[in-house]
């Protein structure tokens, strides 16, 4: 990787992530705060920065702001309502969106490492009842359902990527079962991403170059979505 401020990311980060999971307590998580700071945080906070101004260039009303909980996602688990009651997750997540509402009702570009797994996607995870409405009815318009259809399969059609959101086995009342584009009718969110299991792939070339050519493929995605919704 060369020589940046984010030199010895995700490297150091994803051993940071290996160390907490097998000590996910607060007493270890304290005791090693400073290395959470060094591994973790800063360079979370430099990837914002530096990936905020490349895609700048494609998306120009994008949203990266390098704060926790903005940008970037809090380490820190909610257990009250969960069985799962370590206190802290064992990734880093990062988000950039476009739009004025909610930073999750907003389609955006999303970056995940775990120790053994990342991803890079875009979309909108879930949506909002009122443009899940919207999106329902974009989609039955033949000509804004081709589009999207298109952009999906060309899409697939790269190696390790794919696309979800998929939920209902039927398609929703008012809507014409027969329609040609009525399987995005399914999804109550639609977004795609590029998965590996092999984390070196993020340490053969700088990784806010690596990450940014997912994005430029994931955009034609990513605009559609905001030019509709």
């Amino acid at each position: 990787m060369n020589d940046t401020a984010l030199n010895g990311f995700p490297e150091e980060t994803i051993s940071f992530l290996k160390k907490l999971t097998k000590n996910n307590n607060r007493e270890w998580f304290e005791a090693n705060r400073e290395l959470y700071n060094y591994a973790f945080l800063e360079p979370a906070l430099n990837f914002v920065v530096e990936m905020g101004e490349k895609l700048s260039t494609i998306a120009p009303a994008i949203h990266a702001i390098p704060k926790i909980d903005k940008s970037i996602f809090r380490i820190y688990r909610d257990v009250r309502f969960s069985k799962n009651k370590q206190p802290y997750k064992t990734h880093l997540g990062i988000f950039f969106w476009e739009g004025n509402r909610k930073k999750m009702e907003c389609p955006g570009f999303y970056f995940h490492i775990e120790p053994k797994y990342f991803m890079v996607g875009a979309g909108l995870y879930l949506f909002p009842k009122d443009l899940l409405k919207k999106y329902r009815n974009t989609v039955a318009d033949p000509v804004n359902g081709k589009e999207l259809d298109r952009i999906v399969k060309k899409i697939l059609s790269k190696k390790n990527y794919t696309i979800g959101g998929k939920k209902y086995k039927k398609v929703p009342r008012g809507y014409d079962t027969d329609y040609r584009y009525a399987d995005y009718l399914l999804y109550d969110g639609l977004y795609a991403g590029y998965e590996s299991n092999d984390i070196k792939e993020l340490y053969k070339d700088d990784v806010i170059e690596f990450v940014f050519k997912k994005f430029k493929d994931l955009l034609p995605l990513h605009r559609w979505l905001v030019d509709n919704l």
